[in-house]
């Protein structure tokens, strides 16, 4: 703890100082899972040292988290100790810090809720310079409410304690597949209901052809069963297995066991299906078991990342989670499918929690009954979109409208276009936000709208630089720049991975 005091304190007079210089700054944490655009030359405070578990403690099944953890290693640090946090979020690069101060709600969220309502107290650095300790019903509660979401903007989170579950040995998946967007929709909905599933997903790979997942913790598996794994480069990217699985209609699909972590982070390899892409774009590569396993050191999350910043190709590449109604998922999918054309589409149910919140919550059009009171439903929409950066808006402006027509909305890590007009009104207005910023003398600091908005006019008429735009140039610079991150180290050396006893 000496050296975390030392390195808080540190941090605390840097932001001190530009607090009194009243210079708004950005967080510097070493990496990121956004796809927006790098931030301009504003100052910023480097917090990427705060990166270790502090402490795992059996008896109060807790643990004593760093901001920039990623999830491979808290998983990691608990898992000896027969521990998992509740929410894992699947990319094994996400933070502890990001999960809480952005929005992460995974395939366990139906049940826990996002991340942050597996924290149970937070040390932050108000904008001031002033170190404080929050905790969900404390004196400091509604900082600690507002700030879970809110990107940053209220303070900087140093350390979280996370609370932690009983884990066991295996996921006991199952796969059911579904004939049509409302059969999946439904699916989920009694799949969320019943009482033994610890995590419920979807995949829609078409209209006729969905599958919705569920796991069930277990430390048995049948006498001669194999363990399912999907970390290996010669493992199956687990939406090829998913559909693979179901590809027999009437038939039901044997249940696999997965192990603990390798179903927690089965969506690495890949990124769930945005790997895919990295192969329409080279063309010159068949996507085919052989290329993916000989490039696998390039299709985790990590090194994606890593790429898809470099080339500037997220400039084209629409990566969008959006919270929907249940009620009007359909209707969103009808629209997707005709305008953008992008498949497949991730379902994940997650707790609706109301305003005031940054975190997405649904609403339901005029004259639709609701039917899940405390549910809505995350569509992940993930694949390319116009190459022409003013239909590339246009395009995204359109969702976003009809996102808001449907009752839905976005997450904030992506590229979000909506003006001030239409973006404060979608979360109860400015005033409790504003109050909480007065209170706590974050004023100098951006706003969640300063920090997440995308001009559209600017982001219309920007061309990319002359190199990045020749393909396959620009991918190629971007592989080199994930080169040089060695991130490929990290997975090659994991230690969650499963090895056979």
């Amino acid at each position: 703890m000496d050296r975390h005091k030392a390195a808080v304190a540190a941090i605390a007079s840097t932001v001190r100082s530009l607090f009194l210089a009243r210079k708004p700054y950005r967080i510097n944490h070493g990496s990121t899972n956004s796809t927006r655009p790098r931030p301009s030359a504003t100052p910023s405070v480097d917090i990427s040292p705060l990166r270790n578990v502090l402490a795992v403690d059996p008896a109060r099944r807790v643990a004593l988290v760093e901001p920039n953890v990623p999830m491979d290693r808290l998983v990691e640090a608990t898992l000896p100790h027969g521990l998992v946090p509740p929410v894992v979020m699947e990319f094994p690069g996400i933070t502890a810090g990001g999960g809480f101060a952005g929005t992460a709600g995974e395939s366990s969220s139906f049940r826990h809720g996002f991340f942050d309502e597996s924290v149970s107290r937070v040390e932050m650095v108000l904008a001031d310079g002033e170190v404080v300790e929050l905790t969900p019903d404390g004196e400091r509660a509604d900082l600690f409410r507002g700030a879970a979401g809110a990107v940053g903007t209220l303070g900087l989170t140093t350390l979280l304690e996370v609370r932690l579950m009983e884990a066991k040995k295996f996921v006991k998946t199952r796969y059911r597949r579904t004939g049509s967007v409302a059969e999946a929709v439904e699916a989920v909905r009694e799949e969320v209901r019943k009482g033994g599933n610890d995590y419920v997903d979807g995949i829609l790979f078409s209209k006729d052809h969905g599958v919705v997942v569920t796991g069930e913790l277990t430390d048995e598996m049948p006498q001669g069963g194999r363990a399912q794994t999907f970390s290996g480069p010669w493992d199956p990217w687990f939406y090829l297995h998913a559909k693979e699985k179901t590809a027999a209609v009437g038939q039901e699909a044997q249940a696999d066991y997965v192990p603990l972590a390798e179903y927690l982070f089965r969506y690495d390899r890949g990124g769930f299906w945005v790997g895919a892409a990295a192969f329409e774009y080279f063309k010159i590569v068949p996507f085919t078991r052989f290329f993916r396993w000989f490039l696998d050191d390039f299709l985790h999350t990590r090194m994606m990342y890593r790429a898809l910043h470099g080339s500037g190709e997220s400039a084209r590449f629409v990566v969008q989670d959006i919270a929907m109604p249940f009620e009007t998922t359909e209707r969103f999918v009808d629209y997707t499918s005709s305008e953008l054309g992008i498949w497949p589409l991730w379902l994940c149910p997650l707790k609706r929690r109301g305003p005031p919140t940054f975190h997405p919550f649904t609403t339901l059009p005029e004259g639709i009954e609701r039917k899940e009171e405390d549910m809505m439903l995350n569509v992940g929409v993930w694949g390319w979109g116009p190459s022409e950066p003013a239909e590339f808006v246009r395009k995204n402006r359109e969702l976003e409208n009809k996102v808001r027509e449907l009752g839905g909305m976005k997450w904030l890590y992506a590229h979000t276009y909506y003006p001030q007009d239409e973006f404060w009104p979608m979360y109860g207005g400015r005033e409790w936000y504003d109050q909480l910023r007065a209170k706590y003398n974050a004023g100098t600091l951006p706003t969640v709208w300063d920090k997440v908005h995308v001009d559209p006019e600017a982001a219309g008429a920007k061309q990319r630089h002359w190199l990045k735009r020749q393909s396959p140039l620009g991918g190629f610079y971007g592989i080199y720049k994930s080169i040089q991150s060695k991130d490929y180290m990290l997975h090659r050396k994991a230690q969650w991975k499963w090895k056979s006893e």
